[in-house]
């Protein structure tokens, strides 16, 4: 039988050999941005939204992931999608490549702004990431057309409008893959950090929620912000990485929405 002294120092050992473990361990919840300077256009805010994307943690503000040209970018408005690829320009942000673009609406309606980045290899996990992005901003309050789907190979399906939203408002989805629902989809969940919040343990930094049968997940969103709804999915077949090996592909449909406070 080990005494005291033992045992103490046994459970000192696993702790030490589980703080060194989590401080090796890379952040997981990768997210794709495509955040705009607008999610509700105005005359006071003019016809042109900008739209920032960066490959990123956004709770733990960081750190950026480097970005390839993305593979597509573009825009659903009444029925038509808009191809906007070649509108999007690099920027460096301490030291890694994401990129900026703008837009101009020609009308009101709802805009749902997506983009399919490139395929970024994660080596810790040893698995491909593609999360297939979206954002709803609605031009001068037509309120028509936010529920409309792109059609991307997954995608969250919004039966909340996503804008207009006040803090602890409910949020819920459906998540599609190739346009039909996920039975117990995993959908992780993050506020994109303006410095103002640290997390008090890491289970704090990503919120995981399942869907139920149907694919429909909710969730109350707690602080004023842009909140990242990330639902996972691993992709039939796998992929090459770039030593040309086989690994798994994870396909992700995002989606953001921004909630405000009532003041």
């Amino acid at each position: 039988m080990k005494g005291p002294d033992a045992m103490r120092q046994t459970t000192f050992t696993l702790f030490a050999a589980a703080a060194l473990t989590a401080a090796a361990a890379p952040a997981a919840a990768h997210f794709q941005e495509i955040i705009p300077s607008a999610d509700i256009l105005t005359q006071d805010t003019g016809p042109t939204v900008d739209l920032d994307v960066r490959f990123t943690h956004p709770m733990e503000q960081g750190p950026l992931m480097d970005m390839a040209p993305p593979t597509r970018i573009g825009v659903l408005a009444d029925g038509t999608v808009s191809d906007l690829t070649d509108t999007a320009q690099p920027r460096e942000i301490d030291g890694r490549t994401a990129y900026t673009l703008s837009h101009t609406v020609a009308m009101p309606t709802d805009y749902v702004y997506f983009v399919t980045p490139a395929p970024y290899w994660e080596p810790a996990e040893g698995k491909m990431i593609v999360h297939h992005t979206k954002v709803v901003v609605d031009a001068f309050d037509a309120q028509e057309g936010w529920d409309a789907l792109v059609g991307l190979p997954v995608e969250i399906e919004p039966l909340v409008r996503p804008y207009g939203l006040w803090t602890g408002n409910v949020f819920r989805g459906i998540v599609r893959k190739d346009g039909e629902p996920v039975p117990f989809a995993e959908v992780e969940v993050e506020w994109r950090n303006d410095g103002s919040v640290t997390a008090p343990a890491d289970a704090f930094i990503t919120q995981v929620i399942k869907a139920g049968p149907d694919g429909v997940f909710s969730y109350a969103m707690p602080r004023a912000g842009w909140w990242g709804f990330a639902a996972l999915v691993e992709a039939d077949d796998p992929v090459a990485n770039p030593d040309g090996d086989m690994v798994p592909l994870e396909e992700g449909g995002l989606m953001w929405v921004n909630v405000r406070d009532m003041e």
